[in-house]
């Protein structure tokens, strides 16, 4: 067995690298959920580079520090598998997170995936080793396994739980910790050989080379960390709201028609009204009622009540909304309660406003 020490610089840089990888991944994820599909995937994939790498360059950054006796280095090839493992479980975690509802079961999940990722990862990159071989049994991978599993159980639960900065910041701090208390239990259980063997699989890397290959990716998770800082401590403006012309208020209600005699409803008894030409129909309990309005002067009159563009054709009283259905880049809104009306579509334009309105 090899005797081995650490640089005590390069163990702080690790756990440097990892909260900051772990601060930028889960910021930048921060509303992604109110993007466009397309949209949204794009944050995930990024996220799950930052942090995927970040997990990566921790690693590498504490295994520049590993000082043993004899010279080694690492197998290329193996070395690029454990970055690709780290970037596809992480990326895993964050689609359930991102475009499945968060419950408790999958923010569990997503927690003990990124906790296997990073432990995944951790020995595949130690198996990269040459001349010199990683010692260790099942109970020193189980025991580094809980460490990593549990501390990334309770970063994606306080990070999720509640999309706060607050969380945010303490997510962060549980995520830099899992993979630093990660890699250094199991290290710490690990022994070291000499090995004449070199079998690797691809090109040698010595620490020289790996050591440009870390500090260039260190390089980049430092700028997005800078950049989404800079985002994260930045005043939020609040300017001057402008009194826009505020519409008539509606003194009887909103005018129909029925057998000659012009009625006028409550706005909050309307469940929604469509677009008839120059026209338009109410929805009301189970009654299609004729209206002078255009449905552009209904939006107008009617803003103040609630009343939302869910389509060209349609405004929704979000009052009277039962459930609400996401397609692929547009949705649906019933009403359960309306006899007259079962559902109305959701454009994708009018989508995040919907949303909002219904509190999703």
């Amino acid at each position: 067995m090899l005797d081995y020490s650490h640089n005590a610089w390069l163990v702080a840089a690790s756990l440097a690298v990892s909260l900051m990888a772990g601060f930028t991944g889960l910021y930048l994820t921060h509303g992604a959920s109110q993007l466009d599909s397309q949209r949204r995937k794009l944050v995930v994939a990024l996220a799950a580079v930052i942090l995927g790498g970040g997990i990566w360059s921790m690693h590498f950054v504490a295994m520049l520090g590993l000082q043993l006796p004899i010279l080694f280095y690492y197998d290329a090839l193996i070395t690029l598998i454990s970055a690709l493992v780290a970037i596809l479980m992480v990326g895993l975690a964050l689609l359930l997170l991102h475009f499945r509802p968060r419950t408790p079961q999958i923010m569990i999940g997503s927690g003990v995936i990124v906790g296997l990722g990073i432990v995944v990862m951790h020995y595949i990159g130690m198996a990269g080793m040459q001349l010199c071989r990683p010692v260790y049994n099942a109970l020193d991978v189980v025991l580094a396994t809980l460490a990593s599993v549990i501390l990334s159980v309770a970063a994606i639960w306080v990070a999720y739980g509640n999309r706060t900065q607050r969380n945010i910041l303490l997510g962060t701090v549980c995520f830099g910790l899992a993979v630093f208390t990660m890699h250094f239990v199991a290290t710490g259980l690990t022994d070291f050989v000499a090995s004449d063997s070199a079998g690797g699989a691809g090109p040698a890397l010595d620490n020289q080379v790996l050591a440009m290959g870390v500090t260039v990716s260190v390089f980049l998770i430092c700028g997005a960390f800078l950049l989404t800082g800079i985002s994260f401590i930045e005043p939020k403006e609040t300017p001057a709201p402008e009194r826009p012309a505020e519409p008539a208020a509606l003194r009887a209600g909103v005018p129909f028609e029925r057998e000659g005699q012009t009625f006028f409803a409550e706005p909050n008894r309307i469940a929604a009204i469509r677009a008839e030409g120059h026209y338009s129909v109410l929805y009301l309990d189970a009654e299609k009622l004729f209206c002078p309005w255009s449905i552009t002067e209904a939006e107008s009159r009617l803003e103040p009540d609630g009343f939302l563009r869910a389509h060209r054709s349609y405004l929704v009283n979000p009052k009277h909304v039962s459930s609400f259905e996401r397609h692929k880049d547009n949705g649906t809104c019933y009403f359960d309660g309306v006899d007259a009306l079962t559902k109305v579509p959701v454009s994708r334009s009018r989508l995040t406003d919907i949303r909002e309105a219904l509190g999703l």
